[in-house]
């Protein structure tokens, strides 16, 4: 266990009725009724706001010196779910999403919501923060696991599909390999174009958190980001985009990110 200090406002929590729920019923029943398929139903899930609004509040009502007392597994699991939660309550409370011809592209995407991930204050372990201190002042520095980017989904399709299951602390690790290993298997996040290797945007936007872990697995030239990908994807990447990944001279380019929404429907996209 470890303590934090974050450059956010300290609220005071509501106190849990009782003690927190790290295996996440309520949001895993909420889960399994809207994931389908790698997508959200967005317009189920507005049905379901008030079931989703009580799941938050459990997020909220967690104070900061109960939280102290949590694993770090514990509290990485808490972070990851509160990021995700509030991702589908910013869409939910914004849904049906349909920017102007003058908006961002596509029209129907998270960024037509005004600060969205700058702005929108949510409660979480006795504080009030946004979703980028959640994933850039509290993840990345505090926990310094980068698999965190194949487990936050930003409802996008190009961003990690959101799982049908919380994520868990006594299964954390095994529920971030995983994730990795599926999203590395499509398409959208890795093809293979000979000796090219073709990888989601996120990597070229966070390629240095992976240095450390992944850097060391190959031994190809180019720079220590790239090293970190390519070691990246020779660990977890599918049998072909392995034996490329360990190959001198392999290349890596970046794939275009689709923004837009994550939803079952096409609805709104342009």
């Amino acid at each position: 266990m470890f303590s934090m200090t974050i450059g956010a406002s300290t609220v005071t929590a509501t106190p849990t009725s009782g003690p927190f729920d790290h295996s996440y019923q309520a949001y895993a029943k909420l889960l399994s009724a809207h994931v389908i398929d790698q997508r959200i139903d967005y317009a189920k899930l507005v049905d379901a706001r008030t079931s989703l609004t009580t799941i938050i509040d459990s997020i909220a009502a967690v104070s900061a010196e109960d939280f102290q007392q949590w694993s770090e597994h514990q509290q990485l699991a808490y972070w990851i779910n509160a990021y995700n939660l509030f991702t589908l309550k910013a869409i939910v409370d914004h849904y049906p999403i349909k920017g102007s011809w003058l908006s961002w592209y596509p029209r129907n995407s998270i960024r037509q919501i005004k600060g969205v991930f700058d702005v929108i204050p949510w409660d979480a372990a006795g504080r009030v923060l946004t979703l980028d201190q959640i994933e850039h002042e509290i993840m990345r520095p505090t926990f310094k696991q980068p698999l965190i980017h194949f487990a936050i989904n930003c409802a996008a399709l190009s961003c990690p599909p959101l799982k049908p299951q919380p994520y868990r602390s006594e299964t954390l690790i095994e529920q971030l390999t995983t994730s990795t290993r599926q999203a590395l298997a499509q398409s959208a996040w890795l093809k293979i174009e000979e000796k090219t290797l073709r990888v989601t945007a996120i990597l070229n936007w966070f390629g240095e958190d992976f240095t450390t872990e992944y850097a060391h697995v190959v031994t190809a030239n180019g720079s220590y980001r790239d090293r970190a990908i390519l070691g990246l994807i020779a660990r977890y990447g599918p049998p072909a985009a392995q034996a490329i990944a360990r190959a001198p001279n392999t290349r890596i380019r970046f794939l275009a990110y689709d923004w837009s929404l994550n939803d079952v429907t096409d609805t709104g996209r342009q």
